[in-house]
């Protein structure tokens, strides 16, 4: 006898109400759009063409887009005192850089985020704006000074438009084993941390993952020499989301402009680590649409609160990772309809048997953005999967069906 669930009926059903969706995001894009511009002016464009005409000992500057090893031979070729030059006379360029040395960008970034606190502290006393504009100018600049703050270690910046961070956590260039935090919609600079909330943010997710993962290396695996964990985690906010629930939001058009970033992210990563990455609601499309191109670096791609991957199987992402999913009972990314029509949707939902995945149980963890939330199953699982003891990961429905050929692999 054939379910409910599954009859014709219902599955008409869920098509009407997708398009339903679909049609009131058709409907709200503009103003989702236009809430969010700010102007024409680039601030990163200007330095990278400054840069492209920059010259050092009469030699020109390589591409700024050039391959990252590329660019880390060129960096490696100068001296300390030359690279610092180059920083301070091209900080958003030589900040946003991938193949330029992680602590040559922190340094980098601090000085373009001091050159931002100032132009924003212009703004918010700018006669031209609205209230609502120096409003908002205000917030950026503390936001940026909150980035200022001793041992952050900014790997990104982009103060155009909605803004771009990525922030590492740890030691970059030591550890051996590194995670990336992907989020969803509305990240932009003043999202990426929160007060209150603080985990459902990228800062606090990555910030939270990383305690998590160094309290499983001090508890079950070796440490290095030094006595610190080997492991470092990014949130990475370096890719323009979705801005509110529209068109952006059911298509793959911002996955993809932020597949290209995460793939050059990854393969610019100094040294032989390897990454797992953790992407949260539409962050998982963008991992599911950068997988095919991602380095065999990647071992792990690890989903919760996916409205699904762009991939009809966990096999149609054409990636050697492990693909783990989870969602906790009472997400609400659960009730929207899993298909793909036109190149609206984002396919089969993750977390069901048909897809493919590794799924693993997300017990604790509350409503869509808990998943980081300390004392919960989901975490437990991402810090696991980040150090590499999967045997240990609790699968959902307690199984051990997610472990299945997942062999430890422990990093001294």
């Amino acid at each position: 006898m054939t379910s409910f669930d599954s009859s014709p009926q219902f599955n008409v059903w869920r098509t009407l109400l997708a398009l339903a969706i679909v049609l009131v995001m058709l409907a709200t894009s503009g103003w989702t759009a236009a809430r969010h511009q700010r102007g024409d002016t680039n601030p990163l464009q200007r330095a990278l063409n400054a840069w492209s005409d920059g010259r050092i000992h009469g030699t020109s500057l390589p591409a700024a887009d050039a391959p990252s090893t590329k660019l880390a031979g060129f960096f490696a070729s100068l001296s300390r005192d030359q690279r610092r030059g180059l920083a301070e006379k091209y900080p958003l360029a030589v900040g946003n850089m991938n193949g330029a040395p992680p602590k040559l960008r922190y340094l980098a970034n601090r000085i373009a985020l001091k050159e931002a606190v100032s132009v924003e502290r212009e703004r918010t006393m700018d006669p031209r704006l609205s209230v609502e504009g120096r409003q908002e100018a205000d917030r950026r600049m503390h936001r940026f000074l909150s980035l200022l703050r001793p041992k952050r270690h900014v790997l990104a910046f982009d103060p155009t438009g909605r803004g771009r961070v990525a922030e590492v956590f740890g030691n970059l260039d030591r550890a051996a084993r590194v995670s990336v935090v992907v989020p969803g919609v509305d990240t932009d600079v003043l999202t990426y941390e929160r007060t209150y909330g603080a985990f459902s943010a990228p800062a606090g997710m990555a910030k939270s993952l990383y305690k998590a993962e160094r309290a499983q290396r001090e508890g079950t695996l070796p440490r290095s020499a030094s006595g610190a964990p080997r492991v470092a985690v990014i949130a990475w906010a370096d890719y323009t989301s979705p801005a509110g629930i529209g068109v952006d939001a059911v298509t793959a058009k911002r996955a993809k402009d932020g597949a290209v970033r995460l793939s050059n992210l990854v393969t610019s990563l100094p040294g032989q680590k390897t990454v797992a990455l953790y992407c949260h609601s539409y962050g998982s499309v963008v991992c599911g649409v950068s997988a095919r191109d991602l380095p065999s670096r990647v071992t792990d791609i690890a989903v919760a609160g996916s409205p699904g991957m762009r991939a009809a199987s966990a096999a149609q992402l054409n990636t050697e990772a492990r693909i783990w999913a989870m969602r906790d009972r009472d997400d609400w990314i659960g009730e929207i309809p899993n298909l793909e029509l036109a190149g609206v949707g984002h396919g089969t939902d993750p977390v069901s048997a048909e897809f493919g995945a590794r799924v693993l149980s997300a017990r604790g963890a509350s409503g869509h953005a808990g998943y980081f939330e300390p004392g919960t199953e989901s975490l437990d699982n991402f810090a696991r999967i980040g150090v590499g003891a999967y045997r240990t990961v609790r699968c959902a429905a307690d199984t051990d069906a997610c472990r299945h050929g997942a062999e430890d692999v422990f990093s001294a």
